[in-house]
């Protein structure tokens, strides 16, 4: 179920609702947990079992680890426990990705070694993984009890606004909340408003700039301006479409008295890629530098080790968003550039220089066409195109494919990144507030109601006249 859908907006959420504030505050994590398998089971319910069954894993081993705590055996039940959410991310992720290649090596395909199947990717795997790892070291770690309620930790594992797509949430900030949160008139309108600001990300810009980068990318020979055309719309469709679903799913979060941090903070005005990652899917940069940078000794065993450690961190990074090559090259590319800015002292002299902001733009552009490409080679024929390989002018067939109206979506989408530093005032989660005090995470002013409003009809409107469109972090 997509959250810019009709049967979401208009039947699943209202009922939620409904039953959710209808029901007892000590039964509301049933309401949760029913509610979120129904979401996830609306696409499939086989799949549904998967997500049940790493959470009863997690909850068991969760409880092994904390009882042994003090021990060697402490260190064994986690590492089976992270054995079987990373089993569970290999099969259904990778296998399919080590069948192609060991074949590729032999010169042949899936099917020349007798692999007739293909495994189907769970929707939301590698968030759900990610979250159970991180329960199981927060609790090795004694950040965090291990919770004998499983209906808590399972509502935590399925609560339906950030399965699909994150942020990628820690138990040990959400434990409190599931024991007590407040539910206050203000905190609903502020979730309100970040969701239909997030809806009206997805609906009014990133969908209508879709076609510009799937016409361009499926070109086998761009010319340089289709090329720079095609990367430039995809940057932008990425940014509006996944930070709208961050956005949608924070808004939803307040929406029943949960307080999630923020997963991303105007990542286009970074002066660096050091400062990129410190803005862009905060909750995936924070979790790698907590979960694996930091174990691997981060940058306490000399400069070498911590150039390595980046690298490394940032492949991982890469592979996990899909089990495709591109990936792998487009974390080599933004841990090399980590790597090069610690050991230049870029970063820390940034600010300073006027060229930062559009090197910085540079270097994330040329990274996104070799993450939306299909494959190495077609992200090269893109720098190709880029460089002039194939002319310059847009050809006709192409500009009877890109219309008038995604060209002025992208000029439009270009100008809000540009401003967006100024229109922050909807942005800002303040993560310091003690959950369920009820401040706004939005202060508005008289007219933004009426503003927002008017927001929500264009976008409903808008909805109501185009196909359903999912959103681009589903694949990972």
């Amino acid at each position: 179920m997509v959250f810019s859908s009709e049967v979401f907006l208009f039947l699943f959420l209202p009922v939620f609702l409904l039953v959710y504030y209808l029901t007892p505050m000590a039964a509301r994590s049933v309401t949760i947990l029913v509610g979120s398998y129904a979401f996830y089971g609306w696409w499939r319910m086989d799949f549904l079992a998967l997500l049940f069954a790493t959470t009863v894993w997690v909850y068991v081993f969760a409880i092994l680890v904390e009882r042994n705590l003090g021990s060697r055996y402490a260190k064994v039940f986690l590492t089976v426990g992270i054995a079987g959410c990373l089993s569970v991310l290999g099969v259904f992720k990778y296998l399919n990705f080590f069948i192609d290649s060991f074949a590729q090596l032999m010169g042949t395909n899936a099917e020349g070694l007798g692999v007739h199947w293909r495994l189907i990717l769970p929707i939301g795997i590698s968030f759900y993984v990610f979250q159970s790892i991180s329960y199981l070291v927060d609790v090795y770690r004694r950040d965090t009890p291990a919770t004998r309620n499983f209906i808590n930790l399972a509502a935590y594992k399925a609560l339906f606004p950030q399965l699909i797509a994150g942020p990628i949430l820690r138990f040990r900030d959400l434990a409190g909340q599931f024991q007590s949160r407040q539910h206050t008139l203000e905190k609903f309108t502020d979730g309100t408003s970040l969701f239909v600001i997030g809806l009206a990300k997805k609906v009014l810009l990133a969908d209508p700039i879709a076609p510009i980068a799937n016409t361009v990318f499926a070109s086998a020979h761009p010319t340089m301006i289709e090329a720079w055309l095609g990367a430039i719309a995809y940057t932008m469709q990425l940014y509006f479409d996944f930070s709208g679903y961050s956005d949608m799913a924070i808004g939803l979060g307040l929406m029943i008295g949960f307080r999630f941090a923020p997963n991303f903070d105007t990542p286009y005005v970074s002066r660096s890629i050091t400062e990129f990652w410190r803005r862009w899917h905060i909750s995936l940069s924070s979790w790698l530098r907590d979960y694996i940078y930091i174990p691997l000794g981060g940058s306490r065993l000399g400069s070498a080790r911590t150039y390595l450690n980046l690298i490394f961190v940032m492949l991982l990074g890469g592979l996990w968003h899909g089990a495709n090559w591109t990936f792998v090259l487009w974390g080599g590319w933004h841990g090399g550039w980590l790597a090069l800015e610690r050991a230049s002292g870029w970063s820390r002299i940034a600010d300073t220089k006027r060229i930062a902001l559009p090197m910085t733009l540079l270097v994330v552009l040329l990274g996104w066409v070799m993450f939306r490409a299909g494959s190495v080679n077609d992200a090269f024929a893109i720098y190709g195109g880029m460089l002039g390989q194939n002319g310059v002018a847009v050809r006709p067939d192409i500009l009877l494919d890109i219309t008038h109206e995604a060209i002025l979506t992208l000029v439009v989408a270009c100008f809000v990144v540009a401003i967006e530093p100024m229109l922050g005032s909807y942005r800002k989660v303040n993560i310091e507030t003690p959950a369920g005090d009820g401040a706004a995470v939005l202060r508005q002013p008289l007219a933004m109601p009426l503003l927002l409003s008017l927001l929500a009809t264009v976008t409903i409107l808008r909805l109501a006249e185009t196909s359903q469109t999912p959103f681009l972090y589903f694949q990972f």
